[in-house]
């Protein structure tokens, strides 16, 4: 009998962690856009940062970010077993989030004067260029806000998976929050460790007496930044595609219209879904950041007529 209960219990453990391992792949691809936007956020974060302060500073944002997980896996739990519609609707949020970030970024590529410049960037610049400001300093306040900016694309990642395990046990869903947690930080933050000391590494091969080694370092110096670049190019364009699937898939009438078009392409209609989920994404973040826009320039506008009387 004993025996008998031990196989019963090691078969449901294995039929549990299997169920596990499916949905944590799921989550994981849906949290793609997300994901990406966070390696090349986290990545620009320490770009300008003296050499021999970049990986101090990408731990510190690591540990932050670990906090934001510690906070964010348990509350989204709570939140799914007192009032699981709201998962719905904070994942609604996320979406927009992500369409929003995604358009701003690139109407501020392509028509830098319709919307604020980036003042953040600015101000790292010119500490950096002037030696009277204390770095270390600096960077705390640059560290902190970097971890709260983990923590919104972390609360994305949480709410995201969590809608992928929806139908799961309380016990499965926390599996898959928590080995999604773990792998996102662990994995991301890595991830940029090794790409900002990518020009490193390759000045280091540079200096060596080794022609291959030489022509290798060359190679790893000229990938850097266009490897950033990359990141920041395929980052954008999955925070579209994902947080305009998102959106497409809670909005009942746009879920029909672009599964109906979708399927008129045949075999193609998989791609078409996707291209017209980016689509969709990338139109109503332009109506978001065209929104916001106006409203920052009116009350600009009214506060400085507050100011003068």
């Amino acid at each position: 009998m004993a025996a008998g209960s031990l196989l019963t219990l090691l078969d449901d453990i294995s039929v549990i962690l299997d169920d596990v391992s499916v949905m944590t792949k799921v989550a994981a691809k849906k949290t793609a856009g997300v994901l990406g936007d966070d390696l090349a956020l986290n990545a620009e974060q320490v770009t300008g940062v003296k050499a021999n302060r970049e990986l101090p500073v990408v731990w510190a944002v690591a540990k932050g970010s670990f906090v934001n997980k510690l906070i964010l896996v348990p509350a989204a739990l709570l939140i799914s077993a007192v009032y699981p519609p709201l998962v719905t609707f904070l994942l609604m949020c996320g979406g927009l989030f992500l369409v929003y970030e995604g358009a701003e970024k690139v109407i501020h590529r392509f028509w830098p004067h319709a919307i604020p410049h980036d003042e953040e960037q600015q101000a790292r610049r010119e500490a950096n260029a002037d030696e009277k400001v204390d770095l270390v300093a600096f960077e705390k306040d640059k560290i902190k806000g970097a971890i709260r900016t983990d923590f919104i694309l972390s609360a994305e990642i949480i709410v995201i998976a969590l809608g992928s395990a929806a139908g799961a046990t309380l016990l499965e869903q926390s599996l898959v929050l928590s080995i999604l947690a773990i792998g996102v930080t662990v994995g991301i933050y890595g991830l940029v460790a090794g790409i900002v000391k990518i020009d490193d590494a390759g000045l280091h091969l540079m200096e060596q007496e080794s022609s291959f080694k030489q022509t290798f370092g060359k190679l790893m110096f000229a990938a850097a930044p266009k490897l950033m670049k990359f990141l920041s190019i395929a980052g954008t364009l999955a925070m579209f595609l994902v947080g305009g699937g998102i959106l497409v898939h809670g909005i009942g009438f746009l879920h029909h219209s672009v599964e109906d078009i979708a399927h008129l392409t045949g075999i193609f209609e998989t791609l078409t879904a996707t291209i017209l989920n980016g689509l969709v994404g990338f139109v109503i973040g332009a109506a978001v950041v065209a929104i916001l826009t106006v409203v920052g320039k009116i009350r600009g506008k009214d506060d400085e007529a507050s100011s003068t009387h």
